[in-house]
């Protein structure tokens, strides 16, 4: 059993900004004293994929051919930040506003690994759901560090939409109006359109 604090919130919206305070301070942290899991996007990309049963198989084929060419890129990628402690999915609704502060919730994906797995997933929620690339600058602004400005950007960007992608076509049984959001996304990644808005699931 866990207690948590309720923090009532008000009508306004957490702004990308409002996370990068609380998010730097979690990767300045020192690694904890307790067994976190290593951060495995392709592994969790993969375990959905065998899970999928709404999709066809020659989709399902595009799907683990697109994860193997990215590990192969993924390979070749120099990060520049130190490891430290990711959220795992930071992004507008997983923070909560705190009296003047904003503060991070939602750790089901909590884990050990490189920071700018965290920074590119707060970016594609910026580009794919609505927000500006002012809304986005302030962020990166405000964390000290700009991803997109990173080598490593364009692959670690293709893996995190590809793991979001994968993580809700699983789910299509369960939730079968997300199937047409799902269509749309998977179209989107065969003409490798970075610029389609998608619909939050």
């Amino acid at each position: 059993m866990t207690y948590w604090t309720y923090l009532p919130q008000p009508e306004r919206n957490v702004s990308a900004a409002q996370i990068a305070k609380p998010l730097f301070a979690l990767h300045s942290l020192p690694t904890p004293p307790l067994a976190l899991p290593a951060l495995d996007n392709l592994a969790a990309i993969r375990a959905s994929i065998r899970r999928i049963t709404a999709l066809p198989e020659a989709t399902k084929h595009f799907l683990s051919e697109r994860a193997d060419l990215l590990e192969q890129a993924l390979s070749t990628v120099d990060y520049v930040l130190p490891r430290a402690v990711l959220q795992g999915d930071p992004q507008h609704r997983n923070a909560l506003f705190n009296g003047d502060d904003t503060v991070l919730c939602d750790w089901d994906t909590v884990a050990v690994g490189q920071p700018e797995w965290d920074l590119v997933t707060l970016e594609i929620h910026c580009r794919r759901f609505g927000y500006s690339h002012a809304h986005y600058k302030q962020f990166a602004d405000t964390y000290g560090f700009d991803v997109t400005r990173w080598s490593g950007f364009p692959v670690l960007r293709d893996i995190r939409e590809l793991r979001m992608i994968t993580t809700n076509a699983r789910k299509i049984n369960h939730a079968p109006s997300s199937a047409a959001e799902i269509d749309r996304r998977i179209a989107g990644l065969h003409c490798e359109d970075s610029s389609l808005a998608w619909n939050i699931l």
